[in-house]
């Protein structure tokens, strides 16, 4: 088998004009060829062409960024309690650690946002400016159902061009009770017993599927009082905390009772 050596050789020899022999079944045949390089060629880069002049790589632009976060939201008999994480992080850098996720919506509503924060904080003020229009209107605050409806609304008006923001909505309703409303990134929403979101929202769910929703269990099912929710909120975002590396710094948790709201913070690893 003749060598690219050999070839190469040879076609210096002739003046860098030749033609490669190519062995086939139907007998002898050549290619034509030209080969004008010298040896000092090999070893020059300068003519490697870096996508300034010839053939420029493709440049991606995207025009969101995820931002990490966790958040969480459970619903009790007469409370809601919400929760997320304080750090901002872009790729593996730390931007902030003390930013919030939580949004109050109305002395009874509260919303969690993980993602892309610039398209949260358009988010929220899309949502403020429609909730002063409805108190305005109405002389009353909107109600969690309403509230969690117009965010649906509001997340399915861009769904060609949908904000990074996936979130979670807690309240309490017009009987007193706790809800949580689960939502994707363009407005489908149901109401749940508990919803996560964001970067660690695979660690908290399988938890809160045990704890919460009682899947998988022989013993009886009790009412949770909203102290106890709040440690085991705390023990789940030390747990993603530990995996999740866009999880941290401190978790602040909020519980929202017909009376109002009242918040506490918990501090995580720094690191």
């Amino acid at each position: 088998m003749t060598s690219y050596l050999s070839i190469q050789n040879e076609l210096r020899a002739r003046n860098g004009k030749s033609a490669i022999p190519v062995h086939s079944s139907e007998g002898r045949a050549s290619i034509p060829v030209s080969f004008q390089q010298n040896d000092e060629d090999h070893n020059d880069i300068s003519h490697i062409d870096h996508g300034v002049t010839q053939a420029p790589y493709e440049k991606s632009f995207s025009p969101y960024d995820f931002n990490g976060g966790t958040t969480v939201a459970i619903s009790g008999p007469d409370y809601a309690v919400i929760a997320a994480d304080t750090r901002l992080s872009s790729g593996y850098e730390i931007l902030s650690r003390n930013v919030t996720k939580l949004h109050a919506l109305t002395p009874q509503c509260v919303l969690a946002s993980a993602g892309c924060k610039t398209d949260i904080d358009q988010l929220r003020s899309v949502l403020d400016i429609r909730m002063k229009q409805y108190r305005q209107n109405h002389r009353k605050e909107m109600t969690v159902t309403s509230v969690a409806q117009m965010l649906g609304n509001t997340l399915y008006y861009k769904r060609f061009f949908p904000y990074y923001s996936f979130n979670v909505l807690a309240g309490v309703d017009s009987e007193g009770k706790g809800a949580v409303y689960s939502y994707d990134a363009i407005g489908s929403f149901e109401r749940t017993p508990f919803s996560a979101s964001g970067s660690g929202q695979s660690f908290l769910i399988p938890l809160m599927d045990n704890v919460i929703s009682h899947k998988n269990r022989n013993d009886q099912r009790r009412e949770l009082p909203a102290e106890e929710v709040v440690e085991i909120v705390k023990d789940a975002f030390v747990t993603a905390g530990e995996r999740d590396i866009y999880t941290g710094d401190a978790v602040e948790i909020m519980i929202i009772r017909k009376d109002g709201i009242t918040s506490t913070t918990f501090n995580l690893k720094a690191d």
